[in-house]
């Protein structure tokens, strides 16, 4: 029986693309952490973890009974809690830095169409989830904290836990955050042809109630939080379908042959 030829290696000639590939991404995510590492030396000389979660706290402390303070219920509370205020201070100031280096990465292997639409994609998230966080840090908190407290009997001291009330403060930010993120989704939805213009505007009435539902499940059980998240979902619906019509017609792809740009 004679010996049958060699199979074609499939992979012949790969290695080295893909190991330069690996080496990209390795130098990208380098460029990452250490701006993350940068922002964060420099938070931590001026003006300190402390001060920085004195500056998260302060919706919350202004709005506790005379002479009230928050405590630590733990030994290495004092010293964890603002360290994990300082890191994630940093990195949300160095987010444009990272995704720059993710979309650097990534840009090279699309085509111009492709281009115009994830770098506009890119850019609005990200400055859609610093307005969710802002919007939630200087209008929601102070208006839920004061609701919180007309409650409070006053025969209750509150001196809230400085771990709880980071926990708390993350969560929101996320909930807000991504809840900003609504018309960026209703454009995706729209330019990957899942759903139609029309479709979306049919859905309308569904999506109040989508949000409010939304709304229930990730704030706390007080009406204005929900509320502070629930109307402005409704708004930025809106907003996602009056953008996906604009979106479509810039980032089509060209009737002729794609070229990689």
């Amino acid at each position: 029986m004679s010996d049958s030829p060699e199979k074609k290696d499939e992979l012949a000639g790969t290695e080295q693309p893909f190991v330069a590939h690996l080496v990209e991404l390795r130098d990208r995510l380098v460029k990452a952490v250490l701006a993350v590492a940068v922002i964060a030396i420099a938070l931590g000389i001026y003006p300190g973890p402390a001060a920085l979660y004195d500056l998260m706290a302060a919706p919350l402390v202004s709005h506790l009974p005379k002479g009230a303070t928050m405590i630590a219920t733990s030994v290495i509370s004092p010293f964890m809690v603002p360290l994990k205020v300082l890191l994630m201070t940093a990195f949300m100031i160095a987010l444009p830095v990272v995704l720059y280096q993710l979309w650097a990465f990534v840009a090279p292997g699309l085509y111009s169409h492709e281009k115009k639409l994830v770098l506009p994609l890119v850019v609005s998230s990200t400055i859609l989830f610093f307005l969710g966080v802002a919007f939630c840090y200087f209008f929601v908190f102070g208006r839920v904290f004061a609701f919180i407290q007309s409650f409070a009997p006053a025969s209750i001291t509150a001196s809230p836990d400085i771990e709880a009330y980071l926990s708390f403060v993350l969560s929101m930010f996320l909930a807000f955050g991504m809840a900003f993120e609504v018309p960026v989704v209703v454009v995706v939805l729209a330019r990957m042809g899942i759903f139609s213009i029309d479709k979306l505007k049919e859905f309308r009435g569904y999506f109040v109630v989508l949000a409010f539902i939304i709304a229930a499940i990730v704030t706390p059980p007080d009406v204005v939080s929900q509320l502070a998240l629930a109307i402005p979902m409704v708004f930025l619906y809106e907003m996602g379908i009056w953008a996906a019509q604009i979106f479509i017609r810039h980032t089509k792809a060209p009737e002729s042959a794609e070229e990689v740009s």
